[in-house]
């Protein structure tokens, strides 16, 4: 089915159900993947900043200025603590997105300045949209060479296959730490290890990852790793790239202006929305491993109940096992993506506007087009069409499990 046909579909009043409310209760909110709600403690937090502490952070000579430039470097410590990084490893940005972008554009921008004979980069099929993107657009501008690595039918990319993709001119690999459709959790690791062997840079973006599954950067030897707040109950808008002590100097920045973030990033920081970054990585650190024992409880709990009330849910990626440290396993415990045979996710989606779900990435939501991450999985075409995304999160109730699997089963079953 061509986008245009689907997109015709979908628009179609008379394929389109009335819509089923949600039994005895609020909206439900199962979309934690694309964005969670900010924490409370975390708008406290930011709250002075907004207001009377309005100083700008890089102003050295008053006290404005020198109480901006402490909550700044509080927080710059919360992050780099999260993912066991040092404080002034950690460069603040707008966002994962931004993130990516200077860390595989910075990359290939500084090889290209300083005539580095590597132009070959290398992700995996399964990457945010922005990753993959910004890898392209250094081989239409730049001339770089990419490899692709496809993903096995579990959704995570071998480290074997990665190895068979590096080059004596791999400048640098890319593969994030959990993928934000499937939530598998990738052999970063090894694969890190293993392009190093080769000379090459490795990045990772970690904006699914990060308060999900154990990150320590001590033993994980990437160079850069990506961040982002509105994925771990912060504010949106800011986020953050760790670039490993030493590395700065491969990489070019992206915008001109002062020498702020070690030269990486120019532009004056946005202290409230970094103040919030920070303490939601102290808050995700904290709980982190208690809350992701919880949600994984919750994971198995709404399976338990759709398959009580008679759907035969397929899990499209590794199924999380409900192990006792869930986390380290194949699968993040937080994201459920699966099919139910028979039906369109989208007709069930439009079907119930107050239990709030996806059949993809939210960057990808606007499209029409199935998952080009399932479609990697070389699932059937009707697989793909099926598939929903249910996004577990922090302030996701187990009665919220249960109507959420009746409003699905009754949408199905109708």
């Amino acid at each position: 089915m061509t986008a245009m046909e689907r997109s015709a579909r979908m628009s179609d009043p008379a394929r389109m159900p009335a819509p089923i409310d949600s039994p005895a209760g609020d909206p439900i909110y199962l979309d934690n993947q694309a964005t969670t709600p900010m924490d409370p403690r975390v708008l406290e937090a930011m709250m002075p900043y907004l207001t009377h502490q309005f100083g700008n952070p890089h102003s050295a000579t008053h006290r404005w200025g020198w109480d901006a430039e402490a909550a700044v470097m509080k927080a710059r410590r919360q992050v780099a603590t999260l993912i066991g990084a040092d404080a002034d490893e950690i460069v603040f940005t707008s966002g994962a997105t931004e993130a990516n972008n200077l860390a595989i554009k910075g990359a290939a921008l500084a090889a290209v300045a300083a005539g580095d004979r590597r132009r070959h980069l290398v992700v995996s099929a399964i990457e945010h949209r922005c990753v993959l993107a910004a890898a392209e657009r250094m081989v239409a501008s730049h001339g770089f060479e990419l490899t692709v690595v496809p993903p096995g039918p579990d959704g995570i990319v071998p480290v074997d296959a990665v190895v068979a993709a590096l080059r004596d001119d791999t400048l640098l690999v890319s593969v994030m730490a959990v993928n934000n459709e499937i939530g598998t959790v990738q052999p970063v690791a090894e694969i890190a290890v293993r392009a190093h062997e080769r000379g090459a840079l490795v990045h990772t973006d970690a904006a699914q990852a990060a308060g999900r599954i154990p990150l320590d950067l001590r033993r994980v030897p990437v160079d850069m790793l990506s961040l982002s707040g509105h994925k771990i109950y912060g504010p949106k808008g800011v986020g953050a790239l760790f670039v490993r002590r030493g590395i700065e100097a491969r990489i070019e920045p992206l915008f001109d202006g002062g020498r702020q973030e070690r030269g990486l990033r120019a532009g004056t920081l946005p202290t409230p929305l970094v103040v919030g970054l920070g303490e939601a990585a102290r808050l995700a650190r904290q709980e982190g491993p208690d809350e992701t024992i919880r949600i994984g409880h919750l994971h198995l709990r709404l399976l338990d109940r759709l398959r009580a009330a008679g759907l035969a849910p397929e899990i499209n990626g590794a199924p999380f096992t409900g192990m006792e440290a869930p986390g380290h396993g194949a699968r993040v415990p937080h994201n459920i993506n699966l099919s139910l045979p028979g039906t369109e996710a989208d007709r069930i989606i439009r079907s119930l506007p107050d239990l709030a779900m996806s059949a993809g990435s939210a960057c990808s939501s606007a499209a029409v087009e199935p998952s080009y991450v399932l479609r990697a999985l070389m699932l059937s075409e009707a697989r793909v069409t099926a598939a929903l995304r249910l996004g577990l999160g922090r302030f996701t109730t187990e009665d919220e499990i249960d109507r959420a699997a009746v409003m699905l089963s009754r949408v199905v079953g109708r």
